[in-house]
């Protein structure tokens, strides 16, 4: 797999310190964070698929979601980890090439999962007469294909573009993972396209995500305008406030790091960057999205034996919207 006229067959991850009295410390740091990112995600992922009440369109983002998380995570972290305790954390070119893949592919859908998710609240809150309609398993199906497509199209755009670059004597990638920036500066020959392709394809897969996640959350936050009861309003605001924060610090680490020109930030300020996104959004993600939320609660005790009556939550019924609690569930008026 390594380019023709390119001279290197294995690259030299840095790392992100090279001061020795931190590699130990940063090691069990962020192995706990890998751990806890596991239990998380897989924790998610398998509550969901044994409890048949959460089998629902906003639960079924929160699958995808959870494992991709796993997975990325799964990508980047046990890398990062072996460079906290080896002299010399080295990579294979194919390796390099396939860490990269995989990285972006995971990294887009989540992307898109985000908007999905945030297009299901929407419809959730705005219009749920016709939610069941709206949300079908085919529309839900059809919306999964397009996440991983978008993955796939942007891993193989920039994978595609990397793999046709030399690498000539300087192996040493300055970062924990392979990464496209990194990447770029170690070629020997011209990166005017590769960089064009991030520009573009970083743009797309950042700014389409962003402007429908906004949109439809403008469009929530009109209706919450609606309730009368202020403590009503409040818990709403409360909860939108909290996917808010996690898509804010998903997209704005993402467009920090790959958005602006490479002088004006050095590289070790660009790994602090990296990870808010690879490490800390995965962990926070099931805090975020299923940790307060009343269903998600419940089917752990079920789950664990403890039977108890559901709660009224996010399986969605026909009525008028009413409010939403501080789970992130909503609440209906039912029709007579």
């Amino acid at each position: 797999m390594v380019a023709e006229n390119s001279s290197v067959t294995e690259f030299t991850l840095a790392g992100l310190t090279d001061r020795p009295g931190l590699q130990i410390p940063l090691f069990f740091l962020f192995l706990g964070f890998y751990l806890f990112t596991m239990v998380g995600n897989l924790g998610l992922i398998t509550l969901i698929g044994l409890n048949s009440h959460l089998h629902t369109p906003m639960y079924f983002f929160l699958y995808n979601l959870s494992f991709i998380d796993f997975c990325y995570s799964t990508v980047i972290t046990p890398k990062m980890l072996v460079s906290f305790v080896s002299a010399k954390n080295i990579i294979s070119y194919t390796g390099c090439m396939t860490q990269l893949f995989f990285f972006l592919f995971f990294v887009v859908s989540e992307s898109f999962i985000l908007s999905a998710m945030a297009y299901d609240r929407y419809v959730a809150i705005c219009d749920p007469l016709v939610y069941t309609a709206t949300m079908s398993p085919q529309v839900c199906l059809l919306l999964l294909l397009g996440v991983y497509g978008m993955g796939f199209l942007g891993a193989m755009s920039h994978t595609a573009c990397m793999v046709r670059l030399a690498f000539c004597a300087n192996s040493v990638v300055d970062h924990y993972m392979c990464d496209i920036l990194p990447l770029l500066e170690l070629s020997c020959t011209s990166t005017h396209v590769n960089e064009l392709v991030v520009f573009i394809v970083v743009g797309i897969d950042i700014g389409v995500p962003t402007v429908t996640i906004f949109i439809s959350y403008a469009l929530i936050l009109s209706s919450i305008f609606c309730i009368r009861s202020t403590e009503g309003r409040f818990k709403a605001f409360s909860t939108c406030s909290s996917h808010i924060v996690a898509v804010t610090l998903f997209f704005g680490s993402g467009a920090f790091m790959y958005l602006r020109p490479s002088s004006l930030l050095p590289m070790n300020q660009g790994k602090v960057s990296s990870l808010f996104y690879t490490t800390v959004v995965p962990m926070l993600n099931p805090v975020i999205y299923s940790l307060r939320n009343k269903d998600v609660k419940f089917a752990l005790k079920k789950t664990l034996g403890k039977n108890r009556s559901p709660e009224k939550g996010a399986i969605l019924r026909k009525g008028t919207f009413s409010s939403i609690d501080d789970s992130g569930s909503i609440g209906y008026m039912e029709e007579n």
